[in-house]
């Protein structure tokens, strides 16, 4: 397990049977490999005594501590996540070069891409797993998403049970916080697919050039035998491509690339493209949606599938749960739209969206709210491109984790300017916002809930509530009448 990772010191014994390794000082046990890991918010290495007395085999840490019981084998390494990520993945057999692997990474589109492509390589009779924001799936058999990138522990585990159950491909979402920590070192993937690059996570990364190094980092890591497929239109797209060792492809629906599209029409009832010189009809909306479509045919001819069958199978597909999710009122036919936007950029996308599919007659209702304890530079950012875009804004809030949702809603309200005040009202209660934004709409228009999508919970000081935001739109059509 060893053998790729870079060891400084080392005492005690380490030819020790390992049955499972753990980054939670709570499942260290005989047998068990404890992982010291820096945190954001803790340091695993003030843990390692709780692990050790629970009888952890071996504790791998960067810096060793004062005391080391005899009977314990300890590894210093200079980086204890990308350790584990090489020891997680020898532990498991490596999984990843037993699987056709692609990387999705990007600030929006990441899900429904990755998604997708997993849908259609099923369609075409390949057994895939998934690893999204939303789920991860190995084929059928769903199994619940806590984070975009899963550590690299258990995104091992998973990748091994596809392997264990017949799956030739796995597709799945790659975050700037699992490039940046290590969760897919040591992954061989044979392709990787940037969708855009817009303002997300600068709470976590600082600037928005180390935000951008991340996601070039995925690039940067791809082998030569792999390919990087680029969006040509996002100004950082061909950034991407500057030092990998891949193939370097692209797709665009503006200029010459490898895969070209052309946008000839975007209505309700789905986008009409020509793709590669063949006119295609499918039922996703939206320009984004056009992109996000033109990269999995992308990705699907590069991993070798016939154009002509990959373009008739994406013709008949549906996006991700949450994105751009559509819930028409049977009595009055308001139009409630469920989407993940919690971007400036995604924002702007889904509203450009309903913008180009709107009768005249339509009012366009949007609630929407920005997260706690993220990037707050984005938050009157979010509520001024809401005014923009809408007849009526409904502000509240999202999950406010450990802020005050007032606080956050005030610092919204700063984007909305002095001709928009009329139009713009604020509950905190995100329920009572659903219900208000419901009552103002009239027959025939449209309701868009944004922020929180496919997410079923509302997060207030740590603790989780049930909260979904399409069975609360559901529920208010049927109990106002609408």
């Amino acid at each position: 397990m060893l053998a790729d990772v870079t060891v400084q010191n080392q005492h005690g014994p380490t030819d020790v049977p390992v049955q499972a390794l753990t980054l939670d000082s709570r499942q260290a046990a005989p047998g068990v490999v404890f992982f010291a890991l820096r945190g954001a918010a803790t340091d695993g290495h003030h843990f390692i005594s709780n692990a050790v007395a629970q009888g952890t085999s071996v504790v791998v840490c960067e810096d060793l501590p004062a005391v080391m019981e005899p009977g314990t084998a300890y590894v210093q390494v200079p980086d204890s996540a990308e350790a584990m990520a090489h020891m997680a993945a020898a532990f498991y057999g490596h999984p990843s070069r037993s699987l056709q692997l692609i990387g999705v990474t990007g600030t929006n589109g990441k899900t429904t891409c990755a998604t997708l492509l997993h849908k259609l390589l099923r369609e075409l009779g390949y057994h895939a797993g998934l690893l999204s924001t939303v789920q991860n799936q190995i084929d059928e058999q769903v199994i619940p998403a806590t984070h975009t990138t899963p550590d690299a522990i258990r995104l091992n585990e998973l990748l091994a049970r596809m392997v264990a159950a017949g799956c030739t491909h796995a597709c799945m979402e790659v975050s700037s916080h699992a490039v940046v920590q290590h969760r897919t070192t040591a992954l061989r993937f044979v392709g990787g697919i940037f969708t855009n690059l817009t303002h997300d996570h600068l709470d976590y990364h600082g600037t928005f050039d180390n935000y951008l190094k991340a996601k070039k980092g995925f690039f940067d890591s791809l082998p030569k035998t792999a390919f990087a497929l680029t969006n040509a239109d996002d100004k950082r797209g061909i950034v991407m491509l500057q030092n990998t060792a891949a193939r370097r492809e692209t797709y665009s629906l503006r200029g010459a690339a490898t895969f070209r599209g052309k946008l000839i029409e975007n209505a309700v009832h789905g986008l009409h493209l020509e793709v590669d010189g063949r006119e295609v009809q499918f039922r996703l909306i939206g320009v984004f949606n056009a992109y996000n479509l033109l990269a999995v045919y992308g990705a699907a001819v590069l991993l070798g599938e016939d154009s002509s069958e990959v373009l008739t199978v994406l013709s008949g597909l549906l996006s991700a749960p949450g994105r751009f999710e559509p819930i028409v009122s049977e009595k009055t036919h308001v139009t409630g739209i469920i989407d993940y936007a919690h971007t400036p950029d995604a924002l702007e996308n889904v509203l450009d969206t309903i913008a180009d599919i709107r009768q005249p007659s339509q009012q366009v209702i949007t609630v929407v709210g920005c997260g706690g304890n993220r990037d707050g530079a984005k938050r009157p950012i979010m509520a001024n491109l809401a005014c923009q875009g809408s007849d009526k804004v409904v502000l509240t809030a999202d999950n406010p984790r450990f802020e005050d949702p007032l606080a956050i809603l005030s610092e919204m309200q700063a984007g909305v300017k002095p001709q928009d005040l009329a139009k713009v009202a604020t509950i905190p209660d995100r329920r009572e916002a659903i219900r208000a934004a419901v009552l103002l709409a009239g027959p025939g228009d449209i309701v868009l809930v944004a922020g929180k999508g496919h997410e079923t919970y509302q997060e207030v000081r740590g603790v989780r509530a049930e909260f979904d935001d399409k069975k609360v739109l559901q529920e208010m059509f049927e109990l106002l009448g609408k």
